[in-house]
């Protein structure tokens, strides 16, 4: 698949974020590689996500890379994201996928896309004790 400048523009300054970033946020950052309207990033990753290289989270109003662009094409897509460090897990789970499926077919639903997004605390923040409340 070949990507214009723009979108590997998009794509390489997502993936050395190494989090989600807002459409806004990619702007400033492209600003001194020619970007100057909001319409060209979110053209780019328009594409890109149509691509499965990118991916946008709903909660978060943000974009990331997609880190499984293999096994991301058959739509379904979930992340666990922690709300104390921000850390994000892109992850696709069989059974959840069958799961879903089940539902779909049981209920003559027929899915174009989904991203499903957990919000709580990762394993490395839930092992440290909470703050006090002040």
């Amino acid at each position: 698949m070949q990507l214009t400048a723009n979108q590997q523009r998009v794509l390489d300054t997502l993936e050395r974020a190494g989090g989600p970033l807002s459409a806004y946020a990619l702007l400033d950052r492209l600003r001194e590689q020619g970007f100057s309207a909001p319409t060209q990033v979110y053209r780019a990753l328009e594409r890109l996500a149509g691509q499965g290289l990118v991916h946008r989270l709903e909660t978060l109003n943000a974009y990331v890379t997609c880190t499984h662009p293999n096994e991301c094409r058959h739509g379904m897509t979930a992340f666990a994201i922690c709300d104390n460090c921000g850390h994000i897990d892109e992850f696709v789970d069989i059974d959840l996928g069958r799961c879903l499926g089940h539902w779909m077919k049981n209920n003559a639903f027929s899915m174009r896309d989904s991203t499903i997004e957990l919000r709580g605390r990762c394993a490395n923040c839930a092992s440290q004790p909470q703050a006090a409340a002040s």
